[in-house]
């Protein structure tokens, strides 16, 4: 653990303390948003993305140790350990030269040169390798056999060990990978006939430019476009100068011997040096593209997880529809299901009279507070609809998005919670409960779905997923939440907690009615001293007996809280509701040998706001006067919605079924590197029209000069 933490600590600049701590409290099961909110003397305060790299780092590491005894042992299998080979194996921590080292002892299958081996030619190779006889021929006489009838066999089979020596020669592969590294081009062709069916990639017909200048998304579109059998593409430096820098490092002198391994070494480059060192900058390169789209996808999810929330409102949640009508249901503050129904105020139907009185009826008859309606088909004209209505008491009117409710629909967990109900109607509670608590309902979805990804379904899907689970997981977390409310699957993601303990709560809960301390928690079966601990700081009771139950600090620092009001001769409710008696405490007085500054200053600051949501609060919003591709004009400057931000720009709604792309050039006047550094998932914007390609159904947008 200490060599993995000294490594660490170079690779990410991270002083090796704070990491050695890190590593330790991971070892004993913390989990990463309990460490950054509870463990902060510990690690010195480093912050989610900073533990979680070093999580990643520590995994790299623990992968290379295995696949390090992997090689021990296969080596010491064959007989050629030596003394120096094994410190050199034990001592390496990169997995690209342990790779290197172990290649001349890796088991092959049946090579060119293994075949040559077999005919007795490696005597013959080693000493035209050498160079120091220069007569071929008349070296290779002296092997000719009934399996070697003619000098030139002998002379092919030399060459062959020898171009298997020099793809296998740690210095050779280094300078191909340092030609690629320097300037290999990544280009990508059509495949012949198959102009029609990859229209969609014509920009990549014929394109190249520097590796290290593409951008993640152009890589994987090429990626995916090769995938579906519609380009070829390749990654190549210059063969010419590479092929030079390897002459001058394997020739000496000249003569027929020298030519014999120029020969080698060409064939060598081609056949295995760039096919192999190209398949690693593909990966590479993949990797990297792979991680730049992951961010992506990551920044868009913990914002939409983010989102505001309307709070425990009686809601009506409206699916939209044309034929099939809307669906409408009405829910209670806790988001249950109390009634629905369905309407047709659209075409062809069209029976506006009817739905506009269900609706009064509903909203009168359940005290709607706010309304939710699906952002998808009939969406805007169903808003026009609800914000025409006069109804008897002040209602809210919200168009939520609706990406991935089809998917919860017919998940299991929707059968699980309304197995009597038609899929719309679950569609439409989806949509309500999305407006009362975005993150509550969202963890039900599998995180692909939702919507806000770039290319998710071309990047590695294990990393994919162990991303977006510790982003939920971190979301909620960072939230908080409700132990007498939260459904179990949104327990799932709470530090400490997992699916069998998540159910054991609800389970817990419904036997013995609500929970009124935390301290119960520890009555439920399988909740151990180190789940409890990881969890119980993250769960909220509202209206406690004890008020710190309701807030962010841990209970084992209550005692802490509990000698601050002592030493003022004042109850800890009364600490919590007076801000003048938290200014008069000295922190210092608290601190101890495990309890430091940093604790002690976020104690007093959940102080000043217990049970606080951070998320703020959800704010409707208005289109303009616009429904169809066919009502835009260029120029026209419109209020719109972010809704999906990718490496290349962002997606705006504008009020019309299609979203409209802001590129990364026309997100503003000054240059833009990274899109999420100007907008973010659900920022309010104004964009102009550029272009409408109505065959496509595609809009340019630009919030330049607005």
């Amino acid at each position: 653990m200490v060599a993995y933490s000294r490594i660490i600590s170079q690779t990410l600049n991270i002083p090796v303390k704070k990491v050695e701590n890190t590593v330790d409290l991971l070892a004993e099961g913390a989990t990463i948003p309990f460490i950054a909110r509870y463990r902060k003397e510990a690690t010195g305060s480093l912050d989610e993305v900073q533990l979680a790299d070093i999580q990643q780092e520590l995994k790299k590491l623990q992968e290379l140790d295995k696949r390090r005894e992997t090689v021990l042992r296969t080596i010491e299998e064959q007989g050629k350990m030596t003394d120096g080979l094994r410190n050199r194996i034990e001592n390496c921590w990169d997995i690209i030269e342990l790779e290197d080292i172990y290649l001349p002892y890796k088991p092959k299958r049946k090579t060119r040169a293994s075949v040559a081996r077999e005919k007795g030619l490696e005597p013959l190779a080693s000493t035209i390798f050498e160079q120091k006889k220069q007569d071929a021929a008349a070296l290779a006489q002296a092997y000719l056999t009934d399996e070697v009838p003619t000098v030139e066999e002998a002379l092919q089979g030399a060459r062959d060990i020898i171009a298997e020596w020099v793809s296998e020669d740690e210095q050779a592969r280094q300078k191909v990978r340092h030609a690629y590294r320097r300037g290999a081009q990544i280009s990508s062709k059509l495949v012949r006939g198959k102009d029609e069916e990859a229209a969609k990639y014509q920009d990549y017909f014929a394109f190249s430019e520097p590796l290290k200048l593409c951008p993640s998304h152009r890589m994987l579109a090429m990626r995916r476009g090769e995938d579906e059998g519609f380009l070829r593409l390749t990654i190549a430096p210059d063969d010419e100068e590479t092929l030079n820098r390897l002459e001058s490092h394997f020739l000496k002198g000249k003569g027929e011997a020298t030519n014999q391994v120029k020969h080698a070494l060409h064939d060598s480059y081609e056949r295995l040096l760039s096919p192999g060192i190209e398949t690693e900058f593909r990966n590479e390169a993949k990797e990297k593209a792979d991680a730049e789209a992951i961010h992506v996808f990551v920044e868009n999810l913990r914002q939409l997880l983010l989102a505001p929330p309307l709070g425990q409102y009686r809601v009506m949640g409206i699916d939209p529809g044309f034929r099939t009508g809307c669906k409408v249901v009405t829910l209670n503050e806790n988001g249950d299901l109390v009634h629905n129904t369905t309407i047709y105020p659209h075409p062809p139907n069209s029976d506006e009279y009817m739905s506009r009185k269900i609706l009064q009826d509903n909203v009168d008859k359940y005290r709607i507070a706010a309304i939710a309606i699906g952002n998808g088909t009939g969406g805007r004209e169903t808003m026009d609809l609800c914000k025409d209505i006069v109804f008897s008491h002040p209602v809210q009117v919200f168009m939520v998005s609706e990406a991935g409710a089809s998917i919860y629909s017919a998940s299991p967990v929707a059968r699980e919670e309304f197995p009597d109900l038609d899929l719309t109607v679950r569609g439409a509670v989806s949509i309500g409960r999305r407006l009362m608590d975005p993150l509550a309902e969202l963890v039900k979805l599998d995180p692909k779905s939702i919507g806000v990804g770039q290319y998710q379904h071309d990047v590695n899907q294990v990393k994919l997923k162990e991303s977006l689970d510790r982003t939920v997981e971190s979301a909620v977390n960072a939230v908080g939440i409700n132990l007498n409310t939260a459904s179990k699957h949104l327990l799932t993601y709470v530090s400490g907690l997992g699916p069998a303990v998540a159910q054991n709560i609800v389970k817990f809960r419904s036997e013995n009615g609500h929970f009124e301390t935390r301290l119960q928690l520890k009555k439920v079966p399988r909740m151990g001293e180190k789940a409890f601990e990881q969890c119980a700081g993250f769960l909220r009771i509202r209206a406690a007996k004890n008020p710190l139950d309701n807030t962010a600090v841990h209970p084992e620092s209550y005692d802490i809280v509990g000698k601050m009001a002592a030493d003022l001769s004042v109850t800890v409710p009364d600490l919590i509701k007076k801000a003048d008696l938290r200014k008069q405490i000295d922190l210092e007085k608290y601190v101890t040998e495990n309890v430091g500054l940093p604790t002690l200053t976020d104690i007093l600051n959940e102080l000043d706001k217990p049970g606080l949501d951070p998320r703020g609060e959800a704010k409707s919003f208005d289109f303009a006067n616009v429904r169809s591709l066919e009502d835009l004009t260029i120029g026209m400057v419109l209020p719109g919605i972010v809704t999906n931000v990718t490496a290349f720009g962002a997606f705006v709604n504008i009020g019309v079924k299609q979203d409209g792309l802001v590129h990364i050039s026309q997100l503003s006047n000054k240059y833009v590197k990274i899109p999420s550094s100007v907008v973010s998932l659900n920022q309010e914007v104004s964009v102009r029209v550029v272009d409408v390609d109505l065959k496509r159904g595609r809009i340019q947008l630009s919030m330049k000069d607005i």
